[in-house]
């Protein structure tokens, strides 16, 4: 296709895994509309590497998958690639063997994390809210860095439940998991 994609312009995967970005780039698409996204900071980093750590942890030989950004996730897959909506969450949770294909999630994950940062408006996080109940996502969380808090969407429970600095978190999807904010939190 070209080096970058051209604003007002609707794309698939097929565009997407064609452009020739330069190191570091990193876009998403939404309904064929491609977004860049800004690169992570320090702090972004710190909250990633330790909330990825725990489910690591506690997957580690399991069949479910933890995977951290930068990982496609084609949340409505199509064999053909006109899918038109890929995502790269800071972090995702994959059960379903048939859904971890060589350039990453085919459909959606059963839980998915993005971490908040100044890059990230109210209104992105608004259209990934709908896009993943709609993609048939189990759990969102969105993690605030700057208030140390952490909101879970539950779509099978229909819950919604915030926690802060030094609360433990259930993992609805794993009933006996429970993550340390105290722990994601550290700096």
């Amino acid at each position: 296709m070209g080096a970058l994609p051209k604003a007002e312009q609707w794309f698939t995967y097929a565009d997407y895994k064609e452009w020739e970005l330069a190191e570091g780039e990193r876009f998403e698409l939404i309904y064929g509309e491609a977004y860049a996204m800004a690169a992570p900071n320090a702090v972004h980093q710190a909250i990633q590497i330790a909330l990825a750590s725990q489910f690591y942890n506690y997957l580690e030989g399991k069949s479910c998958k933890p995977y951290a950004a930068p990982y496609d996730v084609r949340l409505f897959y199509a064999a053909d690639e006109s899918d038109d909506t890929v995502v790269q969450p800071d972090i995702v949770v994959v059960c379903d063997e048939k859904k971890r294909g060589p350039e990453g999630c085919r459909g959606a994950p059963d839980l998915v994390v993005e971490i908040l940062s100044p890059s990230n408006t109210a209104i992105e996080m608004e259209r990934k809210l709908k896009l993943y109940r709609q993609a048939g996502v189990r759990e969102y969380w969105v993690i605030d860095p700057e208030n140390n808090g952490l909101t879970v969407y539950n779509f099978q429970n229909k819950t919604i439940d915030t926690y802060e600095n030094e609360d433990t978190v259930p993992v609805a999807i794993f009933p006996d998991f429970t993550i340390s904010l105290k722990r994601v939190f550290a700096e």
